[in-house]
């Protein structure tokens, strides 16, 4: 019966879902670059759940990656740049508020890009230092995806 119960358990864990746990860390300030590693987040999302398996996924921004994150980014970000920040920012609002990843944004960041705490989208939480966030998620077990 013992025999029964392990072979039972043994079975039943490697039938669970795989977790698949990352922070994607972005320090760029190519908005274009940005705006496909977001479109690749979510098509990652999509593959590993299209396999039944867990997605976990965070995303840390900080340096020349936070304008986008901004109400009104139009005023920070050159003209050129303007449709891939709107684009990238479309994305991170789905990834945030659509497939559950949070984003994290650098307080420190902010202010060298002098955006204000009010003028952040309501979807980013915002961190004393980003850093910090995203080593406590890789010590949890979160891979560390970088975009520079």
């Amino acid at each position: 019966m013992k025999n029964i119960f392990i072979l039972f358990f043994v079975l039943f864990s490697s039938l669970q879902a795989k977790e698949y746990k990352a922070v994607f860390d972005c320090s760029s300030g190519n908005a274009h670059y940005i705006k496909t590693r977001m479109w690749l987040i979510d098509k990652t999302m999509s593959m590993i759940e299209e396999r039944g398996d867990k997605v976990n996924f965070a995303i840390t921004l900080h340096g020349s990656c936070v304008p986008m994150i901004s109400k009104e980014f139009d005023f920070i970000v050159p003209d050129k740049d303007l449709e891939d920040t709107q684009k990238a920012h479309d994305y991170l609002k789905d990834l945030a508020t659509k497939r559950g990843v949070k984003v994290i944004v650098c307080a420190m960041s902010l202010a060298s890009n002098a955006i204000a705490r009010k003028d952040v989208v309501d979807f980013v939480d915002i961190s004393p230092n980003s850093f910090i966030d995203t080593i406590g998620l890789q010590n949890d077990g979160y891979a560390l995806m970088t975009f520079k």
